[in-house]
């Protein structure tokens, strides 16, 4: 059988962003086939290229987020070089930037522009507050933009300050994912009608968007509830982590009654099953005796419990674990490209694999073949 080319194959994309949630968004593009060309500044480039522990030349942080891309660097502001760029533009489906809004009109590089050259071109544009609006202009990052969406205020202990995540929910959310969904939507779009579209993704709307039980609360009452004091983050004792005699957690999401049954009767206290969705002194009385509980034993004799038991009470691994973990192995989310460890796609899609996966490039590795193909495009 002939293998089957990847779902994007013949998609080619300029990709002018930095850092972490632009690449990571073209990553996914390019591990689907497209052809993803990282543009970077003279000099210092992406400046994930230095952030953090190194692996060989560059960070393991730019080789996690940059595999299978292309690299050229250009001046924008060199009249030679911007031509170069121009001419790759008149044959590329998608642009993205992630510069502040303004800067890429400035250079003359803006949406109305180069979709003169290309009407067919999608374009988009990820910032952390929008093309529009009296913030567009300020700097800011995952926990600015969370603290905008009025999603910090929700994460955390009751009584606590606001908890902070390494897993950035507004940058990956926000930047990443959902400008995916804006792009292939408008590629689909232009292709099918022959004009391309801008897609403003400002970050902080993307997590706002998702705080779906919030604003049910905010409906319901006016107002959210105190953080820890809701459904998700520990105002009922079905649902949160308690702590193990080694100082590790389980995760206890029974949420559903025949869930918190078995759990209660795998704990050996069936007198708690009435204390399910509890909140206020009995939800802190049913809290209080499991948190006794779990203190009982270590993480791995809890798990060993609950491995044989559905109800959806599982260990808290730390990721050195969890890529060591069965399930993961067996959804092969672990490969090595460039002689380091890298997750998988994590689309599932059928007749599709990672493949040949090449390291993320070197600065300008890919100068002579690039610039060759805009002069023959006429830029």
């Amino acid at each position: 059988m002939t293998e089957r080319n990847k779902p994007l194959a013949g998609m080619t994309v300029l990709d002018l962003t930095r850092l972490l949630p632009g690449p990571l968004a073209t990553l996914h593009l390019a591990d689907l086939g497209a052809e993803v060309i990282k543009i970077e500044d003279p000099g210092v480039g992406d400046y994930a290229r230095r952030m953090g522990a190194m692996h060989g030349d560059t960070s393991y942080f730019f080789q996690l987020v940059n595999r299978n891309k292309k690299s050229l660097v250009l001046d924008l502001k060199d009249p030679a070089d911007k031509a170069v760029l121009l001419g790759l533009v008149d044959t590329a489906d998608i642009l993205v930037e992630g510069f502040r809004p303004g800067v890429m009109a400035k250079l003359g590089l803006d949406y109305a522009t180069l979709s003169a050259r290309n009407p067919r071109l999608v374009y988009g544009s990820i910032s952390g507050y929008g093309q529009t609006g009296p913030y567009a202009q300020r700097a800011g990052h995952d926990i600015n933009y969370l603290g905008y969406a009025g999603v910090l205020d929700q994460i955390g202990s009751a009584g606590g300050p606001p908890a902070l995540s390494n897993l950035q929910i507004a940058d990956l959310l926000g930047g990443t994912l959902t400008p995916l969904v804006g792009l292939l939507a408008a590629v689909i779009d232009a292709r099918a009608n022959g004009r391309g579209r801008h897609v403003d993704v400002a970050m902080t709307d993307a997590a706002l968007a998702h705080a779906i039980f919030p604003m049910a609360e905010v409906l319901a009452h006016g107002q959210t509830r105190p953080r820890g004091d809701d459904l998700l983050t520990g105002g009922v004792p079905c649902y949160g982590v308690y702590e193990t005699l080694d100082g590790r957690h389980m995760a206890v999401g029974a949420l559903e009654e025949k869930f918190w049954q078995l759990t209660c009767d795998t704990l050996g206290r069936p007198d708690l099953k009435p204390y399910h969705l509890s909140v206020g002194e009995q939800g802190r009385y049913a809290r209080a005796q499991l948190e006794a509980i779990f203190r009982g034993r270590t993480l791995a004799e809890w798990t060993a419990v609950f491995d044989a038991v559905d109800c959806c009470v599982t260990p808290v691994l730390r990721l050195h674990e969890s890529l060591q973990h069965p399930q993961i192995q067996a959804r092969g989310m672990v490969v090595e490209v460039g002689g380091m460890r890298q997750f998988a796609p994590p689309f599932g899609l059928s007749e599709f694999s990672l493949g040949e996966a090449t390291a993320a490039p070197a600065a300008d590795a890919d100068a002579a073949e690039l610039r060759a193909r805009a002069s023959r495009s006429g830029g």
